[in-house]
């Protein structure tokens, strides 16, 4: 079991059109995020929510504050350390859809156990998955070929084939129908509850009656919920 911690984190971009010529993305907070727990971020476009996300999965360094994966500062690592780590460890749903034209369904959803070598190991697992999704009949068929509610289960699917200690969702039911976002939230449930920490950024209102804690985000600043 893993736990992310975050210290002191912001972020800030430049943007001329601000008073002083920045936006201030995320506002210094600190989050903690536990084995076997899942926490909902909910926020308007535009809040912050992905950022927040990006730096706590080590794809966006802050301005300010440290991530510790485990009590391991993330960002005081090299870059191949921290993609191998994010390769094994940490899941990612991002919000764009993401997939390799040239793999099929099932290539892309196993594409973190090939690049680790573990691919023999988690084809039981990819296959339990994609029939979990709904998606289990699309094995052979390539991404162009799927609708964008397909695309972002492939997508779920492959941040989970690993089993990974920590998983971070930006938006995994944004393309969904209400029968498949139910679906998900309970995969989501249920793969907290089997001891990851899982951190979810929705505008699902209905998340939170999945969640053990729920903030909302509004212009930079994380706000925890009663």
């Amino acid at each position: 079991m893993m736990e992310l911690r975050a210290e002191k984190i912001s972020q800030d971009f430049l943007r001329y059109s601000a008073k002083d010529g920045y936006f201030i993305a995320v506002q210094e907070t600190d989050f903690h995020l536990a084995a076997g727990t899942l926490t909902v971020v909910t926020g308007r476009s535009g809040s912050g929510k992905s950022t927040l996300l990006h730096i706590l999965g080590g794809l966006m360094k802050p301005v300010t504050g440290r991530v510790l994966v485990d009590g391991v500062d993330l960002y005081a690592m090299g870059e191949d350390a921290r993609t191998r780590l994010r390769s094994r460890r940490i899941g990612i749903v991002p919000q764009r859809l993401m997939s390799l034209a040239a793999l099929s369904v099932r290539e892309n959803i196993l594409l973190p156990a090939l690049l680790t070598g573990t691919q023999e190991q988690a084809a039981a697992r990819a296959g339990a998955l994609m029939e979990r999704l709904g998606i289990r009949k699309l094995g052979a068929v390539t991404p162009s070929e799927l609708s964008g509610g397909e695309l972002r289960r492939v997508t779920i699917a492959r941040a989970l084939v690993m089993q990974p200690g920590i998983l971070l969702a930006d938006e995994p039911t944004g393309d969904l129908d209400e029968e498949n976002t139910r679906s998900v939230l309970s995969l989501l449930r249920e793969t907290a509850d089997a001891g990851t920490a899982v951190l979810l950024v929705t505008h699902e209102h209905e998340a939170a009656g999945y969640a053990d804690t729920c903030y909302t985000m509004t212009e930079g600043t994380l706000t925890r919920r009663a």
